[in-house]
């Protein structure tokens, strides 16, 4: 199937200039439309060095793991944007304020509400004419993406009909969860200097993409912020992540969950977490031996193939919607759930209630490459 791609700019309620694009099938009106938000190749001890300087407690906040840092719809997410459109959906992509093509401080994110407001306010506009108004809508997240597209269900649950969620953003790890007094040092000088770039540790782009050529091509892109990070940035992402850990049960719409098994960036288990503690009736997981954090970017051609196979049959069998109008409250529903396990750790598919009690579903507290696959 042939694939229009169209660009363009939103101005934010801020006033901010923000780069949007879209991928369209020609032939044939999109079968339902796919909203993303994107993701990013960094995760790094973000602030372990910063702190070292200042409390000794530096360690307890270490692998403050920016997914999401960084990235861009148009070039990052090109592959993901045309395998979608070309299956016969219409894909739609913003990158935030300070991201990609959009205006802003470089990577500086000054509130993360505002990013949920903005992607809201564009995603919403699409469903507003009458070719898009009877579509489902399903929201497309990847690390940190995957945090937006949650909070993005939680501002208003009955508007969206599904996530695909990839190695989701949801906390950091617990064995370096920074300590109260850590945060309290930090928070007191935010706002003094919010923008300061702190010193880094070494990025896992070796770690996160396994293909050699396509992780020099994640390197080689422009858009891509690659600087050091700032520290106003990385507070609301601790803030974000801590949120959702305490929240999480608050999900109620059909998910999918993937998750590489051999990803050392963000935790397996954390999206195992997510789906044994999120509210929704509808869910499914499926974690893949072998596959590094890249699972649509950086994984050799077969194993992207593979992960894209599962993510669009997974959309097709949610993409029949009863036909909306402004009375309905409703949101799209299943009955069932599955779990899709490596061989060597099967779980079987079963019926049961949605959890309760507390979750755990974060960030990975370590970065070390791989050996070769």
């Amino acid at each position: 199937m042939e694939v229009d791609y169209q660009e363009g700019y939103i101005r934010s309620s801020r006033g901010v200039q923000l780069f949007t694009c879209r991928w369209l099938p020609i032939s044939s009106s999109p079968k339902a439309l796919v909203f993303l938000c994107h993701g990013c190749f960094r995760s790094s001890s973000l602030i372990a060095q910063f702190l070292h300087y200042f409390v000794t407690l530096s360690l307890l906040f270490v692998s403050l793991l920016i997914a999401g840092y960084g990235m861009e719809c148009s070039g990052f997410m090109k592959g993901c944007g045309i395998k979608l459109a070309t299956a016969g959906f219409g894909v739609f992509g913003l990158d935030y304020e300070g991201h990609g093509r959009s205006m802003g401080a470089r990577c500086y994110i000054k509130k993360f509400n505002q990013i949920i407001a903005d992607c809201d306010q564009f995603f919403k506009s699409i469903c507003e004419p009458e070719e898009y108004r009877d579509k489902c809508r399903f929201l497309y997240g990847e690390s940190m993406g995957g945090a937006v597209s949650l909070l993005l269900h939680r501002k208003d649950p009955t508007f969206w009909d599904g996530a695909v969620l990839v190695a989701p953003m949801c906390k950091i790890s617990e064995k370096v969860k920074p300590h109260p007094v850590v945060v309290n040092i930090l928070t007191r000088v935010e706002e003094v200097i919010p923008k300061w770039k702190i010193v880094p540790t070494k990025d896992v782009i070796d770690s996160a993409f396994k293909d050699p050529i396509k992780r020099e091509q994640i390197r080689s892109n422009k858009l891509i912020y690659q600087d050091k990070p700032r520290l106003k940035t990385a507070l609301e992402l601790l803030r974000t992540s801590m949120e959702l850990e305490n929240n999480l049960s608050m999900v109620k719409l059909p998910f999918f969950v993937l998750h590489g098994e051999a990803d050392t960036v963000t935790d397996p288990e954390v999206s195992r977490a997510l789906y044994e503690r999120a509210g929704s009736t509808d869910k499914t997981i499926k974690l893949y031996p072998g596959m590094w954090h890249g699972l649509t970017a950086g994984e050799p051609d077969d194993n992207v193939e593979a992960v894209f196979a599962d993510i669009i049959a997974w959309l097709d069998r949610r993409r029949v919607c009863r036909a909306r109008n402004q009375s309905e409250q409703s949101p799209l529903r299943a009955s069932w759930m599955v779990v899709e396990r490596s061989p060597d750790s099967p779980v079987a598919a079963k019926r049961r209630p949605p959890p309760r009690g507390r979750f755990l579903c974060g960030l990975k507290g370590r970065t070390q490459h791989h050996s070769p696959m």
